[in-house]
C-alpha cells in the first residue's frame, strides 16, 4: 500500500491521457493521411471489388501513419541491440 493514495491517480493519469491522444492521432492518421503518389486519388475512388450487402473493396493507398510506426520500430529495435551491445548492458 501507498503512503499517499494521489499518486495512485497521479498515475492513471499519467497514462490514460498519452494513450487516448496516441489514439486519436493514430485514427486520424489513418483515416486522412497517406503517401501521395499520381495514382492515389484514383486508387482511392475506384471500387475493386463488390461483397454482398454493399460492402466495397477497394486498393487505398498505405497510410503514412503506419509506414512511420513501422520504420521507427525498426529503428529502435537496430538502435536497441547495437547500444546494448556498445554499453554492455546485462539484460
Amino acid at each position: 500500500m501507498r503512503n499517499f493514495d494521489i499518486l495512485n491517480i497521479q498515475h492513471v493519469v499519467l497514462y490514460l491521457f498519452p494513450t487516448l491522444a496516441f489514439i486519436l492521432i493514430f485514427a486520424a492518421g489513418l483515416g486522412y493521411v497517406y503517401i501521395r503518389r499520381g495514382t492515389s486519388e484514383d486508387r482511392r475512388t475506384r471500387i475493386v471489388e463488390e461483397y454482398p450487402g454493399g460492402i466495397e473493396g477497394r486498393n487505398a493507398p498505405f497510410p503514412l501513419v503506419v509506414t512511420l510506426i513501422i520504420a521507427g520500430t525498426f529503428i529502435w529495435s537496430l538502435l536497441y541491440i547495437v547500444l546494448t551491445g556498445l554499453f554492455k548492458v546485462k539484460i
